[in-house]
């Protein structure tokens, strides 16, 4: 039997990098507990602190397809390389310049929303091509 998963951000401002993947994936952030019209009123209820209402934020694939990604506030900033990262899809089917151009378009709107792009992997006889970024928080991912 299969599981799901939920994919798991160490953050220095959880809300702020959520906001951007919701962004990079089309996700939607997740809805307040039942009863509640917003996160604000639901915290409120529950005594949370101003000061840690950004310790946790979520998002979610809209069509139920892709893993939940859920971003918690850690005190220590990110020092060494990812060892697992997210490769977006964001030019299924395409090839060749076509491939390359819808790439660097991605690219572009991640960069206006706080993305670095790192470096450019040109086709090849063994890949199709693909540009390494990081999010807001330095945390490595690739157009793919």
């Amino acid at each position: 039997m299969s599981v799901t998963i939920q994919v798991t951000f160490d953050a220095h401002d959880p809300a702020a990098l959520g906001e951007f993947w919701a962004f990079a994936l089309g996700y939607d952030k997740d809805a307040p507990p039942a009863g509640f019209p917003t996160w604000e009123d639901a915290l409120d209820h529950f005594g949370v602190p101003q000061d840690e209402r950004n310790n946790a934020f979520a998002v979610h694939d809209p069509d139920g397809v892709g893993p939940r990604l859920f971003f918690q506030r850690v005190p220590e900033p990110k020092v060494a390389k990812n060892r697992v990262h997210l490769d977006l899809r964001a030019a299924p089917g395409l090839e060749g310049d076509d491939r390359m151009h819808a790439l660097e378009a991605r690219a572009g709107e991640l960069v206006g929303r706080g993305a670095t792009r790192v470096r450019l992997v040109p086709p090849d006889a063994l890949n199709k091509g693909f540009i390494v970024m990081h999010d807001p928080e330095g945390n490595e991912f690739c157009l793919d």
